[in-house]
């Protein structure tokens, strides 16, 4: 055999040991020896704390259940002056943002984004699946109508998306949380409030399943590709 045929078997000895060795890593969790079942689907993580209950089987059989933290009962008022609630949105994936209709910094920005994603699921078909929730954080100045008025300028389509005002405290409150956000008056802030540019993700049983930059196409096209996956979710 030449020298260049020996040289050529043995690369191709070492190629194959390392395809097998890079098969064996990929089966391990992170190289650290426990093995761990390849989905072929993505699943989406479950946001906030969850604790694991027992439930006893018919045959006395206890087995393991996780109760993953689940979104606040909530009641606020739209921009049409009608009650929206948590009943509203029961049994639909949703997303949900902060904003104010005077915001002169990210709020245009979100805002445009929330309407390019309202545009991509109707296009998709999911605009019976999926609903739009924004809350107004400067409910003294954001009556039903100024935020009426905000939404047509905006485009949006107000059959399945929600501009929600209510008491300051109802809304902080389920900003801080319910949604673990941010949203509180601030001098140092630009138009005086100071919120969070997230979008959440939230499925039909109300779980928190992902965060979003509200204000990066990017991040909103991933957003867009993790509401197809949640919809198709059983």
């Amino acid at each position: 055999m030449s020298e260049s045929r020996k040289n050529n078997s043995g690369l191709q000895n070492w190629g194959l040991l390392i395809v097998v060795l890079l098969g064996m890593y990929a089966c391990k969790d992170g190289g650290s020896g426990a093995t761990i079942a390849l989905d072929p689907e993505r699943k989406l993580p479950y946001i906030g704390e969850h604790e694991v209950e027992f439930v006893k089987k018919s045959d006395g059989e206890l087995i393991p259940d996780t109760v993953y933290y689940t979104l606040p009962k909530f009641s606020f008022i739209n921009q049409d002056s009608a009650e929206t609630s948590h009943r509203n949105y029961a049994g639909k994936v949703f997303v949900a943002d902060f904003f104010f209709t005077h915001c002169p910094s990210i709020c245009p920005m979100l805002s445009s984004q929330m309407v390019r994603l309202q545009a991509l699921t109707t296009k998709a078909g999911l605009h019976d699946e999926v609903m739009f929730l924004s809350h107004t954080v400067d409910p003294l100045r954001d009556s039903p109508d100024t935020l009426k008025n905000y939404a047509m300028a905006l485009g949006a389509d107000l059959s399945n998306w929600n501009f929600v005002t209510g008491s300051a405290e109802d809304i902080y409150w389920q900003a801080e949380y319910g949604y673990m956000l941010t949203a509180f008056p601030s001098d140092s802030a630009e138009g005086g409030f100071f919120h969070t540019d997230k979008i959440a993700l939230i499925d039909r049983q109300m779980h928190i399943r992902g965060m979003y930059d509200g204000t990066s196409t990017k991040d909103v096209d991933k957003l867009f590709e993790d509401i197809k996956l949640l919809v198709k979710e059983k």
